[in-house]
C-alpha cells in the first residue's frame, strides 16, 4: 500500500533526501491567485462580499455573519456530556501546559546607568479560524483560544465554515467549545473569504492583528496573500505524520497511527521510516486489515497510496535519523527501544511523540500539547501554535547621561563608518 524507497548505503544530503522524500504536492501560489480576487472583494465591499462568497461556494445563504449569542448558549447546553467532559479535560490539560509558556520580563543592566529591558505584550485582538470541511474540529477551538487567552490577549473572534445541515451556523461542537471557552465572538464564515474579513474587517467584525489556525489550501493561500495587513501564525498545510520505528515496535500500533492521519484528508501524509524489513511487511498486512475496518475507508486508502506517503528503508537509526530531520514532520512519532533518548537527537519536527503509549491522536485531543503545528518542512524553522504565538517582544532602553557618554566615542564611530553624521549629532547635541 505504501511506496517504498529505500536509502540503505547511499550516503544523502539533506538536500538529496528532501528531493526523494514523499510530500504532498500543494500549490499555495496558485491558489493565491484564485483567492486574490475574492481578498480584494471583501476588501472593498466588506459584509455584502463576505455574503456572497459564502452563498456562492459554500451553498449557504447567510443573513448576518456573527453568530448570536443565544446559539453558542444553546449549543453547550445540547451537548453531549460525554464530550463535553472531554473538552473540559482537553481544556484543562492544554491550560496546565500553555500556563508554563508564559514569558516574564527583564531587565538587563548592560553599564552602570545604562539598562535594556524586554517587555512582553500580546497583540490586541487575533482572529481564530477553525476548520470544518471533511471533518469538524472542536479541539482546534481549544487549541487556538487557550494560548490566546493565557497570553493575555483582550480581543477574540472565532471564524469557522456555515454549514447547511445545521442552519448556516458553523458545526454545533464549535459552537460549544466557544462557550466553554467563553468566546463570544463567533462567525459564521470559512475559507479565505474568513481570513480576507479578519484581515480587513466586515460588518461586525472589526479588523484583527492576528491569524491563526490550520485550514485547506485555499485558507493558507489567503494568508500568505495578507501577510502584512496582518500577522499569521505560519502556513500550516495538510496533516502528516512520520513514524520512526525499529524492529521493537508493535506493527499493530505503527499502522493505526498512520491511519489515525490518513483519515483527515486524502491528501494527508503518512511515512514509515524503518530499518526492518520485517517491521514494514508486518505493517503493511496491518493496514490492509486495517484501513477496511475504517469508517473512512477509501479517503484513507487514497492518502496512504498517494504521492504524499510512504516507507522509507534505512540502515540504521542513525539514518533514520537523518531522514526524519530532513522531513521534519509536523507530527513525528518514535517507536523505537530507548525512545527517548532517540527522540533527544531529533532536531525538526513539529511534535514528538515517544514510545508506544504516546499516539498522535493523544496529542491530538487531551496531551496537554498543541495540535496546531508547522507542516510541509515547516519545522526546519518554524514552532507550534504556543503562548509565544501571541506576545511580542519590545526592547525598553534607558541610559542616564553618564552612560550615553560612555557610549558616545562608539556611537560616532559607527555613524562616520556608516556615512550617517546625523546619527552622531542626535548624541553629542545632549552632551
Amino acid at each position: 500500500m505504501l511506496q517504498l524507497i529505500d536509502v540503505r548505503g547511499r550516503d544523502l544530503s539533506p538536500r538529496s533526501l528532501r528531493a526523494i522524500l514523499p510530500r504532498a504536492a500543494t500549490d499555495v501560489d496558485a491558489a493565491v491567485e484564485v483567492v486574490r480576487p475574492l481578498c480584494e472583494d471583501v476588501r472593498v465591499r466588506g459584509e455584502q462580499a463576505v455574503r456572497e462568497i459564502t452563498a456562492r461556494l459554500d451553498r449557504v445563504e447567510i443573513d448576518r455573519l456573527r453568530v448570536p449569542a443565544d446559539r453558542l448558549e444553546a449549543a453547550l447546553a445540547a451537548l453531549n456530556p460525554a464530550v463535553r467532559a472531554a473538552l473540559e479535560e482537553s481544556i484543562a490539560r492544554a491550560r496546565r501546559v500553555h500556563e508554563d509558556q508564559r514569558r516574564v520580563d527583564v531587565t538587563t543592566q548592560v553599564v552602570p546607568g545604562g539598562t535594556v529591558s524586554q517587555w512582553w505584550r500580546p497583540v490586541g485582538r487575533v482572529g481564530l479560524y477553525v476548520p470544518g470541511g471533511l471533518a469538524v474540529y472542536p479541539s482546534s477551538v481549544v487549541m487556538n483560544v487557550v494560548p490566546a487567552q493565557l497570553a493575555g490577549v483582550a480581543s477574540l473572534a472565532v471564524a469557522s465554515p456555515p454549514q447547511r445541515e445545521h442552519a448556516g451556523d458553523p458545526h454545533p461542537s464549535i459552537l460549544a467549545a466557544c462557550a466553554l471557552l467563553g468566546v463570544g465572538e463567533v462567525y459564521r464564515v470559512g475559507g479565505a473569504q474568513a481570513i480576507a474579513m479578519f484581515g480587513y474587517g466586515a460588518g461586525e467584525c472589526e479588523p484583527v492583528d492576528l491569524v491563526t489556525g490550520p485550514g485547506n489550501v485555499y485558507v493558507t493561500a489567503a494568508k500568505r496573500l495578507l501577510r502584512g495587513v496582518v500577522g499569521i501564525d505560519a502556513e500550516a498545510g495538510t496533516t502528516e505524520i512520520a513514524v520512526l520505528a525499529d524492529d521493537s515496535a508493535d506493527p499493530r500500533h505503527v499502522a493505526a497511527d498512520l491511519i489515525s492521519q490518513a483519515e483527515h484528508d486524502p491528501g494527508a501524509a503518512s511515512v514509515l521510516v524503518t530499518d526492518s524489513e520485517a517491521l514494514l511487511a508486518a505493517v503493511e498486512s496491518e493496514l490492509a486489515v486495517q484501513v477496511e475496518l475504517t469508517k473512512h475507508t477509501e479517503r484513507i486508502r487514497t492518502a496512504l497510496t498517494g504521492q504524499q506517503s510512504g516507507a522509507v528503508l534505512v540502515a540504521d537509526i542513525d539514518q533514520g535519523l537523518q531522514v526524519v530531520d530532513a522531513y521534519a514532520a509536523e507530527h513525528l512519532e518514535v517507536q523505537t527501544r530507548n525512545p527517548r533518548s532517540v527522540a533527544a537527537r531529533v532536531r525538526n519536527a513539529g511534535a514528538i511523540f515517544i514510545g508506544a503509549h504516546s499516539p498522535v491522536s493523544l496529542g491530538d485531543y487531551c496531551a496537554g500539547s498543541n495540535h496546531v503545528l508547522p507542516t510541509g518542512g515547516c519545522a526546519r524553522h518554524s514552532s507550534g501554535l504556543s503562548v509565544q504565538t501571541f506576545l511580542r517582544g519590545i526592547h525598553a532602553v534607558e541610559y542616564d547621561e553618564t552612560a550615553l557618554r560612555d557610549a558616545a566615542p562608539y556611537v560616532l564611530a559607527l555613524s562616520e563608518v556608516e556615512d550617517l553624521p546625523a546619527h552622531g549629532a542626535a548624541v553629542t547635541a545632549r552632551l
